[in-house]
């Protein structure tokens, strides 16, 4: 398996696909790192040489914030956000829904996760 900045991705895939496993990339951003290292994107990954995995992360640390990086950039933007006190940052500090969605009905995920059964309410057949 290939290493690319710290991810093992596989081997038996199209380079293009191999790299969204990296944090940070997505389909979009992968094409285009192949696109700039002049790479054929229906290679596989095993069949890429030495020389063309240098020139994808070289691009890739040179243009691109990926992994721990940028998972501790995003950190640092939401602490701010709860530092400065906004409301922003008291929707993340209280684990709500931060994008205006409402919290009513939905939200499931964000505020309790799967629903909790209360006892004793039972539902009255009909007659």
């Amino acid at each position: 398996m290939a290493r690319i900045a710290g991810v093992e991705i596989p081997d038996n895939k199209q380079v293009a696909f191999s790299l969204v496993y990296i944090y940070g990339i997505g389909k979009t951003l992968a094409n285009k790192i192949i696109e700039t290292a002049g790479i054929d994107k229906n290679k596989l990954v095993k069949d890429l040489d030495d020389s063309e995995l240098v020139k994808i992360r070289s691009i890739i640390e040179s243009d691109y914030a990926v992994e721990g990086d940028l998972r501790r950039e995003i950190k640092s933007n939401v602490q701010r956000l709860i530092d400065i006190n906004s409301y922003r940052g008291n929707r993340h500090k209280k684990g709500l829904p931060v994008r205006g969605q409402r919290t009513k009905t939905n939200s499931r995920t964000r505020r309790t996760g799967p629903r909790q059964t209360v006892a004793g309410k039972r539902r009255v057949g009909r007659a």
